[in-house]
């Protein structure tokens, strides 16, 4: 039987993230993905690293994992790109909340500026100058392309730390404890465990997963064909956004005092919030929209793609951008769990086996550092 310091099961952002805090620290890691590659929440996103949208210790998180991505872009190509995030402001009560947010960050030493009309039309010309009144830069963030970037992690992984071992397609059915050590699949062995399951419930513990209180929302999203006419680098957020993001419902004192204009409500029914992503080939990322089930009713959800919701997804991202249906090349979902009072599920089945999973829409941004937290509270800073 294979011996190991640690098995993660999971080979998405969080998982990946775990083992490379523990590999830092010189365990023998063993990380297992179910499939051939990671298919779920890691690569169906936009892949927008955004700190300036979560509070908290999240928002630390992600300047933790923002460093990182950084420090491995400049030893290795997992393709970040530094274009920055930008919030834009289309109403009177949307500047209201940028303002507060960048009085926020100035007290926290986190470089953000404000964007005139003008300045937004210089730096994004696609953008409509009726739409946007200004904005709120954050020069510092990235992007990255989710698909290359977990793969591209894994080969920096692999290369670096010769204590690792990745094995894909190895779904894990069991986990058993014996003499004080943990057996996965009757074929791994290690000291410990950790399950980074992303939205799967049904494989390992269904009762502990069902009566986790953890959702899973659906999400859809749409990429044009190549764009090269529209300019729109790095990570763009408009005015839903700015009404729904963690870090304006937190930091800003009037976020709940603001009320929501009637051509947003069909909108925020579905959990519409508009964001855009230009992609290195020049098509464009649109979307997304909240759907939600219990983690244990997934299956109510479906499989199909709801036109009503691309085409209002479309209807709002054209009073944004010059964009019609007619451009729009594919279309996806993506799932991902989340909790419904906590900002991930922790749950320890025994000293050696922890659930660490449920990080929501936060995991590309602050998984890294949520991952380097979790680890050293199990082995130790």
């Amino acid at each position: 039987m294979q011996q190991f310091d640690l098995i993660i099961t999971g080979g998405g952002i969080l998982g990946t993230a775990h083992a490379f805090h523990a590999l830092q620290k010189g365990l023998k890691v063993l990380l297992l993905e179910r499939d051939n590659y990671p298919v779920g929440a890691t690569v169906r996103n936009f892949g927008q690293v955004v700190p300036s949208g979560l509070a908290d210790k999240w928002f630390d998180y992600g300047l933790t994992g923002l460093a990182l991505y950084k420090s491995i872009q400049e030893k290795g190509d997992i393709s970040v790109r530094q274009n920055g995030s930008v919030y834009i402001a289309s109403d009177d009560d949307e500047q209201l909340l940028i303002h507060e947010l960048k009085a926020h960050y100035d007290n926290k030493g986190y470089n953000a500026q404000l964007l005139s009309a003008s300045a937004i039309q210089d730096r994004y010309p696609a953008i409509k100058p009726a739409y946007a009144r200004e904005a709120l830069f954050f020069p510092d963030e990235i992007s990255v392309e989710p698909d290359k970037m977990i793969h591209g992690l894994h080969a920096y992984m692999k290369e670096t730390f010769s204590h690792l071992k990745i094995s894909c397609y190895t779904p894990v059915t069991s986990i058993t404890e014996s003499n004080g050590q943990v057996i996965v699949n009757g074929q791994f062995q290690a000291n410990k465990v950790i399950i980074c399951c992303g939205h799967e419930g049904k494989l390992l513990f269904p009762d502990i997963f069902s009566n986790s209180g953890q959702m899973v929302s659906k999400l859809q999203m749409m990429r044009t064909i190549p764009m090269p006419e529209l300019q729109l680098k790095g990570n763009i957020l408009t005015g839903l956004t700015i009404r729904r993001y963690e870090s304006f419902a937190a930091c800003c004192p009037s976020f709940h005092h603001i009320q929501t204009p009637q051509h947003y409500e069909e909108l925020k029914k579905w959990g519409i919030h508009i964001l855009f992503k230009q992609a290195t080939d020049n098509s464009i990322i649109i979307g997304d929209s909240h759907e939600y089930a219990a983690i244990n009713q997934t299956d109510d959800l479906g499989f199909h793609t709801n036109h009503y919701i691309n085409e209002l997804i479309l209807e709002e991202a054209s009073h944004i951008i010059n964009i019609k249906s007619k451009q729009i090349a594919t279309c996806w979902n993506g799932f991902y769990a989340q909790h419904n009072e906590k900002n991930i599920f922790e749950y320890d089945i025994t000293p050696q086996i922890h659930i660490r999973t449920g990080i929501g829409g936060k995991g590309m941004t602050a998984g890294a550092g949520y991952a380097k937290a979790s680890v050293d509270l199990l082995y130790g800073n």
